[in-house]
């Protein structure tokens, strides 16, 4: 019996839950959602994970960065995926220009995400340059996981979405970050676009479950934007991403064939009305 099938009855995943299986080796499931009926779907499979991502930005709203999505969007999108959840832990992104200036912007966004969709933890990118708006976040008693590597909303600054912390100098930033982000109290981090090498590393070296997107199997887990991984979206085939499932091919199918059979008045027929 898979780990998914035998955890289904479990009680709630907590933040403690998920120190606790790195300290036993099991590996952490993670993926995006922003809407009830498929947040449903992905809880009750058994997900350990379930992270209402700015990358709605993206596949919700056809944005082609994260930056423009706002607070209240991602409000918006917290509240339907939390009707839907019982098992699994979940956690909504902080967008763009929500926290990294202001630390009083900061507690004031975390505070009005956690009050008005009922979220587990909060998650946002950066390590020592948002330390403080981290630090008065994790005061108010709200849980932080961090996200660190290649972090979409400095898109601008990077310029490209190439593999980060290959050179030295960035890696020891990422590893300083990563520890910096421990000490002060985030409970996990997500890493993102490194190379494997140097996850395996900081895995080993933190006691808070490190949640790897392209960044190796040395991570303690991994998280996948569920539109990529259900092949829903196109043009965007990066070498981490596996494609489970074609449901653009099987959506485009269902559509056709519902057209097909309008324009014919095949539908409805006669036991399909009143």
């Amino acid at each position: 019996m898979s780990v998914a099938k035998r955890d289904l009855g479990e009680r709630k995943v907590t933040t403690h839950r998920l120190i606790e299986m790195k300290q036993r080796g099991e590996k952490i499931s993670m993926l995006t959602a922003y809407d009830y009926s498929m947040a449903r779907i992905i809880d009750e499979a058994g997900m350990d994970v379930i992270l209402v991502g700015d990358s709605a930005s993206n596949v919700m709203a056809g944005n082609t960065t994260t930056l423009p999505i706002t607070l209240d969007q991602m409000i918006y999108h917290g509240k339907s995926v939390m009707k839907a959840v019982k098992r699994a832990l979940v956690g909504v992104d902080l967008p763009f220009g929500s926290y990294q200036g202001n630390s009083k912007e900061a507690i004031s966004s975390a505070i009005r995400v956690m009050k008005e969709t009922h979220a587990d933890f909060i998650k946002l990118e950066g390590g020592s340059e948002v330390r403080e708006s981290i630090e008065r976040i994790l005061c108010a008693g709200i849980p932080v996981m961090g996200h660190l590597g290649l972090t979409p909303q400095s898109i601008n600054k990077f310029g490209t979405y190439t593999v980060r912390a290959k050179e030295e100098s960035e890696a020891r930033k990422l590893i300083s970050d990563a520890h910096l982000l421990e000490e002060i109290g985030c409970f996990a981090i997500v890493i993102e676009k490194i190379p494997a090498e140097l996850t395996t590393r900081i895995a080993s070296e933190l006691t808070i479950p490190i949640i790897g997107i392209g960044a190796g199997k040395g991570a303690d887990g991994q998280v996948l934007v569920m539109h990529d991984m259900l092949g829903i979206t196109e043009g965007f085939s990066p070498r981490f991403l596996r494609r489970y499932a074609n449901l653009k091919e099987i959506i485009t199918s269902a559509v056709q064939s519902y057209i097909e059979d309008v324009k014919r008045q095949d539908f409805p027929n006669e036991k399909e009305q009143y």
